[in-house]
């Protein structure tokens, strides 16, 4: 999403974001695209942790009219830097599939200072609200960040999955728009155990025969812009390049 009200760049209402969510949405349905996950993006400098009412609000706003435009696509939430919580939230009102979450175990030193994982509150809440049906997909190891101490990949990966009970495991590059590691790739993928891995940067219609055979899917933003960088809006042909090159690489599902 574009700087949200409240945000320092925003220039926008809601009701004109929400109807260009929509228009992208059903864009990348028509594309055959599985599941758009709704983000903040725009609203950089990020909170730490928790995210003013606003942004909620704002956010709702558009994942409602996204499923309103595309009642048959799959939705995801991710509420920048870390508001799990509202993430979760906002999933369970509008019948989202899962949610993102950035660090949901462990601690990592970011442009926002140390985020620390809120599992054991996430899961709660989860239960709380009675969506068990909502996914966790945490990052191990996520873009923009560094570890407090070293600490194998693979160990980090495991404690995700067995203890703080992710769905999902994403890997990315070291920022936005960065391609992943294969090495690291491939020792989250052997550590995840029955979890799906997902690629969440970085992915590029040239990389997707070799991650085929190392993950189960990818996150893709900046290659669907016109001029390969997040942010700007959705270009009708290369989302199609890449959904085609997707399922010849991964398979139709």
């Amino acid at each position: 999403l574009p700087p949200l009200p409240g945000s320092p760049r925003s220039r926008e209402g809601v009701a004109a974001i929400a109807r260009a969510a929509a228009q992208e949405a059903r864009l990348l349905a028509e594309a055959g695209y599985e599941r758009v996950i709704v983000e903040n993006f725009g609203d950089a400098p990020f909170f730490k942790e928790q995210v003013p009412p606003v942004t909620i609000a704002a956010m709702t706003a558009c994942a409602v009219a996204i499923r309103e435009a595309c009642p048959q696509l799959e939705l995801g939430v991710n509420v920048l830097r870390n508001d799990g919580a509202a993430a979760l939230a906002i999933a369970a009102v509008v019948g989202a599939a899962c949610v993102r979450v950035n660090v949901l175990s462990g601690a990592r030193v970011t442009d926002q200072g140390v985020v620390e994982g809120r599992a054991a509150e996430l899961l709660r809440l989860r239960r709380t609200l009675d969506c068990p049906q909502v996914e966790l997909w945490a990052d191990v190891a996520v873009k923009h960040s560094a570890p407090l101490a070293p600490r194998e990949l693979g160990e980090e990966t495991k404690d995700l999955v067995l203890r703080a009970l992710a769905d999902a495991v994403l890997v990315t590059g070291s920022g936005t728009g960065e391609a992943v590691d294969p090495v690291q790739l491939r020792t989250v993928a052997a550590a995840a155990g029955a979890a799906p891995v997902y690629v969440a940067s970085g992915a590029s219609i040239a990389a997707l025969p070799m991650l085929a055979s190392l993950c189960h899917g990818v996150i893709v933003g900046s290659a669907l812009r016109a001029d390969g960088r997040a942010g700007g809006p959705v270009d009708r042909a290369a989302a199609q390049r890449f959904a085609a090159a997707f399922f010849a690489a991964f398979g139709a599902r």
